[in-house]
């Protein structure tokens, strides 16, 4: 596949491609520009309740003291001389005492911050790197939908093309990834990577080349564990010649082409 970007970005008109004429170059407009935005990291800083300013239950129990606790000293109601109230010790009973009950700190369920700090485990949705924006999305899609709504696994484990049910859809990356069946979304959904196509998608041999081009669900290859995907039938034959140097150079390009101004169609 050979494409003459130079005539693409001089006259943004009709370009002539190697495996077929493609009659429209996209140029994304500004308003129309796909970008993905940088996520704060609410995970970044330290662990929030690791600072006794932060954890509201870091010292000792506010009741603790006799400052803190209305019922910590002698019965003022003890005396007689003193006692300004005939009936019983008002700080004689639990619900008048509002220190009475245990610690209200001790307890997980009271204090947020009892438990492990939520920023450490792996489901730390902040775990991953943020993305920074790119005139393309990093996954090719078709009205939000991957592959054209092919079954990404099935390239895989049926080697050949199968098509997905939107009762089995699963998201990832900004896209809507279809499946044939519950058991090949599950598969998807615990290990993304391994069945997504090569450059988001796009088209390798493009990519190779240094473009942006959209592909179609028919002309695939899986080489060494990875899918590959490409603009034609045309295209997947010089993909085929010298893959290993075009998977090379494909590699160096790619995500950087995610922001070339033209992704032929």
């Amino acid at each position: 596949m050979k494409i003459n970007f130079l005539a693409a970005i001089a006259t943004a008109t009709l370009v002539t491609i190697s495996f077929g004429t493609i009659s429209t170059i996209h140029k994304t407009s500004q308003s129309l520009v796909s970008q993905t935005e940088v996520q704060a990291n609410p995970c970044a800083a330290k662990n929030p309740c690791a600072a006794k300013k932060a954890n509201p239950c870091a010292a000792k129990n506010p009741c603790a003291a006799k400052k803190d606790n209305p019922c910590a000293a002698k019965n003022p109601c003890a005396a007689k001389k003193d006692n300004p109230c005939a009936a019983k010790n008002p700080c004689a009973a639990k619900k008048a005492n509002p220190c009475a009950a245990k610690n209200p700190c001790a307890a997980k369920k009271d204090n947020p911050c009892a438990a492990k700090n939520p920023c450490a485990a792996k489901t730390n949705p902040c775990a991953a790197k943020a993305t920074k924006a790119t005139v393309h999305p990093a996954i090719y899609t078709e009205n939000g939908v991957a592959l054209d709504g092919q079954d990404v696994v099935s390239y895989f484990t049926q080697n050949k093309l199968m098509t997905g049910n939107k009762k089995f859809t699963y998201k990832w990356k900004g896209a809507k990834w279809q499946f044939s069946s519950a058991a090949n979304r599950d598969l998807f959904a615990k290990n993304p990577e391994k069945y997504a196509p090569a450059y988001g998608g796009y088209c390798a041999k493009a990519a190779s080349d240094g473009n942006l081009a959209t592909t179609v669900p028919s002309a695939w290859e899986v080489r060494n564990g990875k899918l590959y995907l490409n603009y034609s039938a045309d295209a997947q034959k010089e993909w085929l010649q010298d893959t290993p140097k075009k998977i090379v150079q494909a590699n160096k390009n790619f995500p950087k082409i995610l922001n070339n101004e033209t992704l032929f169609r």
